[in-house]
């Protein structure tokens, strides 16, 4: 149902492929664009997103080691560090 396509990348002008399996992907989750990044690009573009985010420091409910979070901790919830948060999924 699906071929490769043959895209061009808005950042780096290269050309990538958007395969038939990413295509279903896409179909599948609902996304309705194609990518306009390659995965060089969108890798580099996530990675300077997360570095730009301030982060704050607390200390965690649990074992009380210091974890850093996105987001200002308040009081009134408890702050895991990550090995913690993922123990409490």
């Amino acid at each position: 149902m699906y071929e490769d396509k043959t895209l061009v990348c808005k950042d780096c002008e290269q050309e990538f492929v958007f395969t038939a399996g990413e295509q279903e992907f896409y179909a599948e989750k609902g996304f309705q664009n194609e990518p306009v990044r390659c995965k060089d690009c969108r890798i580099a573009r996530k990675n300077s997103m997360r570095q730009s985010k301030e982060m704050y420091t607390a200390t965690c409910a649990e074992c009380g080691q210091e974890a850093k979070v996105p987001f200002k901790p308040r009081n009134d919830r408890p702050i895991y560090c990550s090995n913690c948060f993922a123990n409490h999924r």
